[in-house]
């Protein structure tokens, strides 16, 4: 088994709290003790979210922690990351931004096939206190109907 199909970080509080419109693959700009970090599983997106600063999309609250091995190079554990999308998603996004009430929120962070790493991240909108009520209603339902089956 690859580290490329081990590493799989995953935003679980996102669906709850975020209900999704559109869904985009983003690369990110690292630095090298960065990636390496990442490879070993030492991230977390939980509190992460995305903004535009001069037209460029960034993530922000995103904590990688220091590379072991890293001595000088190692760089600021929570800082903001460039996101890799092409002018036409930048500007799709920052078109359906100005619409209240929607954010970007990262769901997923992965290294493909090549060995880049990359963001899934999605245009959300929050959720109100029913529409939670109503996920957890319907996840129990889901669960007594599992145990029935068996």
């Amino acid at each position: 088994m690859t580290t490329e199909n081990t590493i799989n970080i995953k935003n679980r509080k996102a669906s709850f709290e975020f209900a999704f419109i559109d869904n985009y693959t983003a690369g990110l700009q690292l630095t090298g003790t960065e990636i390496k970090s990442i490879r070993e599983g030492k991230a977390n997106i939980n509190d992460a979210f995305c903004v535009f600063t001069k037209n460029e999309l960034f993530v922000r609250n995103m904590h990688i922690a220091h590379y072991f091995n890293g001595t000088y190079n190692n760089v600021e554990e929570k800082r903001d990351r460039k996101l890799l999308l092409n002018k036409q998603e930048l500007n799709r996004l920052q078109g359906k931004l100005k619409d209240q009430g929607l954010t970007i929120i990262p769901l997923r962070l992965f290294i493909n096939e090549k060995g880049y790493c990359k963001l899934d991240i999605a245009l959300a909108k929050g959720k109100k206190l029913y529409d939670k009520r109503q996920d957890i209603k319907k996840k129990d339902n889901d669960r007594e109907m599992q145990r029935k089956m068996k």
